[in-house]
């Protein structure tokens, strides 16, 4: 018991202070749009559990398991370290450099694009199990559910017997990350760029919309009134403001049979 309250301690005491950090400075795990990163997040947070495991049993084999022979032998406290957990920590890194590769490269063809951060407001855990628009996305979601249950097994069965070093976890284990990892990735790989539009603005008469995803042939609507639309060699699109356009209103891209998420115009402040 004493041994399991000292390694809860142990864990405080590392995730506490990278908790407080990101809180006030999120950057480290936010993406390009300033929404919380999920490849990012699960990364870290299996990066933190796995130094906890090192560092707990590393203290109590030089503690209470005797010294440094207690870490010899086949069968000793990190014999399942490269079998298991470092697979484990393995999926998500996977998969947090290889979005980042996909994404990137999306973004300068021009076929994805990240709406830029607004403000300074809280990030909500929603963005781990979210898509650009803010909606659900049942493979994020898949994803972080299997992760925290992983997470939350090898973290209760270590509590149950710190002595034993760590958890004796089956070496098929590494599954619930890496199969979840792998359709995460494809997710990315796969799923058709929604349009974004970063920024609305007028001069003389024109429209001028920014932003990407709009493909070969966009359209802008205006208050679901569709215009005739531009789309400039810089990549953004222009239209006409109709005669009798009302002072504000909202404006979406379609293209693709894909819609963006509305505009207001004037921005809200």
């Amino acid at each position: 018991m004493t041994s399991a309250l000292l390694s809860l301690v142990l864990l405080a005491a590392l995730a506490g202070p990278i908790v407080q950090r990101l809180l006030r400075h999120p950057g480290f795990v936010t993406g390009r749009d300033g929404r919380l990163s999920t490849s990012t997040t699960l990364a870290l947070a299996w990066t933190v559990i796995l130094v906890w495991l090192l560092l707990a049993t590393l203290g109590y084999g030089l503690t209470a398991g005797g010294g440094p022979d207690w870490f010899q032998g086949p069968d000793g406290p990190l014999s399942s370290l490269t079998t298991v957990y470092l697979p484990l920590l393995g999926g998500p890194y996977a998969a947090l450099i290889a979005a980042k590769a996909v994404v990137g490269m999306r973004v300068e063809r021009g076929s994805l694009a990240k709406p830029a951060p607004k403000g300074t407001e809280r990030r909500p855990v929603h963005d781990l199990i979210s898509n650009d628009g803010g909606r659900t996305d049942l493979v994020d979601l898949q994803y972080v559910a299997l992760s925290a249950v992983t997470m939350l097994y090898v973290v209760a069965f270590f509590l149950t017997d710190v002595g034993g070093g760590l958890p004796k976890l089956p070496a098929e284990m590494w599954a619930l990350t890496g199969a979840p990892a792998g359709a995460y990735l494809l997710n990315k790989l796969a799923v058709r760029g929604t349009p974004v539009i970063t920024r609305v603005s007028s001069t003389d008469g024109l429209l001028t919309i920014e932003g990407g995803g709009f493909g070969e042939a966009p359209q802008i609507e205006l208050d679901g009134t569709p215009l005739p639309t531009t789309l400039t060699p810089t990549g953004t699109l222009t239209t006409p403001l109709p005669p009798a356009s009302p002072p504000t209103f909202t404006v979406v891209v379609t293209t693709r049979g894909l819609r963006s998420d509305p505009s207001p115009y004037p921005p809200t402040p």
